[in-house]
């Protein structure tokens, strides 16, 4: 896939939250919801009119840096089943920035996208010290020949501290967009926490490549925010109540796709 296709017009891209992995705190015994509640999230995200959607392992505590080798063997197998069950393209995102297992687990799905949430900062998260990830993702994906998996990049992401603070917003959107990312991600401190409009603004002014917001989508926002952006990374807001431990209601993807659809015709 392109970065042209997958941008073709306002792309939402809805997410798989998978239920705790087994070798996390929460898992529950079995892998039997985990791939239930995927298939039930996927479907009723592609129903809803969803352009796209992620599979990641959202609810395992505590987030890795690494996935272990049964999270990363059930991560695959749940995004596998995915993969069979929509024709929209879908995407992984795995652990907190496993890069390589997301190359992989894409490669081995044929996954169309992934997300990258430290590209090119280097960031301090609960589990530790997060590098910059582009130089070593890039080659990897090369080495398996897999170019047409589209890396979509977050900077100064959320639920993450920058090593340096005074490195500007606009220096790593320059350059994640210099060091190869066919789009840029920008969110607000936490999930479910709109992002800044202004934030927004400033970088559509900064870089040429298709920029997504990823966290605090919704329908009361999206008029404000979708003149500025090619997308939108949703969760929680296409939840039940949104709650984003709760199931994707079908009923309020579409409602979303309506306000969305208006732009895009």
């Amino acid at each position: 896939m392109t970065a042209e296709e997958l941008f073709k017009t306002k792309c939402i891209i809805g997410m798989v939250h998978c239920l705790p992995l087994p070798g996390t705190l929460n898992y529950g015994g079995s892998m039997d919801p985990i791939y239930e509640q995927a298939l039930s999230d996927a479907i009723s995200l592609e129903k809803g009119g969803a352009t796209a959607l992620i599979v990641e392992n959202q609810h395992d505590v505590p987030a890795p840096l690494k996935l272990s080798p049964e999270q990363f063997a059930c991560l695959a197998a749940v995004a596998s089943r995915v993969r069979e069950a929509v024709s929209i393209p879908i995407g992984i995102d795995a652990a907190f920035c496993d890069w390589e297992a997301s190359i992989a687990i894409a490669y081995a799905v044929k996954a169309d996208f992934i997300r990258l949430p430290a590209y090119v900062d280097n960031v301090m998260v609960a589990a530790g010290e997060v590098a910059p990830c582009c130089e070593k993702a890039i080659r990897y994906r090369k080495q398996l020949h897999a170019e047409n998996i589209l890396f979509l990049c977050d900077i100064q992401v959320k639920h993450s501290y920058m090593t340096v603070d005074s490195i500007p917003v606009t220096a790593s959107a320059k350059m994640a967009e210099e060091n190869g990312a066919d789009a840029i991600i920008v969110t607000g401190s936490t999930t479910g926490e709109a992002t800044p409009i202004d934030l927004i603004k400033t970088v559509r002014q900064t870089v040429k490549i298709p920029l997504l917001v990823g966290s605090g989508f919704n329908a009361d926002n999206a008029p404000e925010q979708l003149p500025f952006i090619d997308g939108a990374i949703v969760g929680s807001s296409l939840k039940e109540d949104g709650v984003i431990t709760r199931p994707v209601d079908q009923n309020r993807v579409s409602g979303l796709m309506d306000i969305v659809n208006k732009f895009n015709k």
